[in-house]
């Protein structure tokens, strides 16, 4: 099941996308895809509902981000080993943690704006992970029973406010724009093995990011079950993952966003988001 938002920032409805493509409204079924419509038994009552019987959506010119009303948007760091590679970095022995501002979030085919002061606007591609049960102490083996589904996620980096300015990293992830997340969220049962799936990104054309998320150091389960020692994670929350390589700052020379350019990424059965870059 594809479950989505669809019209203008801060009025988006929930819908979900039919087997011929089509958006249907869900409106009238749920309020909102959010935290307290993702618990297993919610999902099972849409599952069960005849795309057929509910209304085609009107306004969908716009999608939103695929979870609403976000509690926390957390992500992990150089978790892809061909990824520290190209950093030069080595693999940690626990997943890096660190959070992006939930006023980052945007949908998926909205404008990125690149914040004033930058130099360094990067891209990366990453598997995102929604909660749809509480996880607190969840051992790795319950880990998945915890997720709602997956979605794909840009994770837009500012380099040299993240790196340089007092090690802060969430000053350089957290600016306006710098979340797309959609264009679907993708319920678990759809995606029986989130470490198979091929992922890319390309800007203008040109292909940067060319991965799989088979080359992840930490699985969906381990980062789940590994955030749950440390906070309880509610339903809604967003988890990113981690990138491929072939993010501007590892090129030779760098190469960092600019206005005009545009983005394209997609990950397997997760769909594709375009976003225009524009100064902010």
């Amino acid at each position: 099941m594809k479950l989505l938002r669809f019209g203008p920032k801060g009025a988006e409805k929930p819908g979900l996308l039919d087997a011929e493509g089509a958006i249907r409204d869900l409106s009238g079924v749920i309020k909102d895809i959010s935290g307290d419509m993702l618990d297993d038994d919610t999902l099972a009552r849409l599952r069960a509902i005849d795309p057929a019987s509910l209304p085609e959506a009107q306004n969908t010119s716009r999608l939103g981000a695929c979870v609403g009303q976000v509690g926390k948007f957390v992500c992990i760091g150089l978790n892809y080993a061909d990824h520290a590679e190209e950093s030069g970095m080595e693999l940690p022995q626990e997943p890096v943690v660190f959070f992006k501002a939930t006023s980052s979030i945007a949908g998926p085919d909205d404008t990125v704006e690149i914040p004033r002061g930058s130099v360094k606007t990067d891209w990366e591609v990453e598997l995102g992970v929604v909660i749809g049960k509480e996880a607190k102490y969840v051992s790795e083996a319950d880990a998945l029973d915890h997720v709602a589904g997956y979605c794909v996620i840009n994770d837009l980096s500012e380099r040299d406010f993240q790196l340089h300015r007092s090690g802060q990293w969430v000053k350089g992830k957290s600016a306006d724009t710098f979340g797309p997340i959609g264009p679907w969220l993708v319920t678990r049962d759809e995606v029986p093995d989130p470490h198979n799936l091929t992922m890319y990104l390309e800007v203008n054309g040109h292909r940067y990011q060319d991965g799989s998320t088979n080359t992840m150091h930490f699985s969906v389960a381990n980062i789940v079950s590994h955030l749950s020692q440390f906070m309880s994670l509610q339903p809604g929350d967003v988890i990113s993952t981690g990138t491929p390589p072939g993010v501007g700052m590892g090129l030779t020379p760098p190469t960092y966003l600019k206005p005009g350019d545009k983005i394209e990424l997609g990950i397997e059965r997760l769909g594709v988001q375009r976003q225009d870059v524009v100064q902010g």
